[in-house]
């Protein structure tokens, strides 16, 4: 059973810098594609930025020249870099996976991230 985890979040100060892990386990295959996602209080869940195995990324407009996606193939471990961080960017972050021949989305449990003085 795929399983996504999760690590890094936390506390930071407007102006700081937080690194995201999420290590996807129990498939034999490695993610064709994984993600970061995030959820502020009363708004919807967002994309943050995403990854193919190749290495292409997109961004939200919100979080670019920021925020820097990139993944270890032989860890199946996608990380997300985070710059310059402001309070709009306080939101519970959740990795995202997709498997070849399956359009089923993987999830992981979620890391708050606070940005605040």
């Amino acid at each position: 059973q795929v399983q996504l985890v999760e690590s890094g979040g936390g506390l930071v100060q407007p102006g700081g810098s937080l690194r995201l892990s999420c290590a996807a386990s129990g498939s034999a295959f490695s993610p064709t594609a994984m993600g970061w996602y995030r959820q502020a209080p009363g708004k919807e869940r967002e994309l943050v930025a995403r990854i193919t195995r190749s290495g292409s990324t997109n961004y939200a407009d919100s979080v670019k020249g920021r925020f820097t996606i990139s993944r270890d193939n032989a860890k199946n471990t996608v990380y997300l870099q985070m710059n310059s961080l402001n309070a709009e960017d306080t939101a519970v972050y959740y990795c995202q996976a997709n498997y070849v021949g399956s359009t089923r989305d993987y999830w992981g449990q979620g890391t708050q991230v606070t940005v605040s003085s």
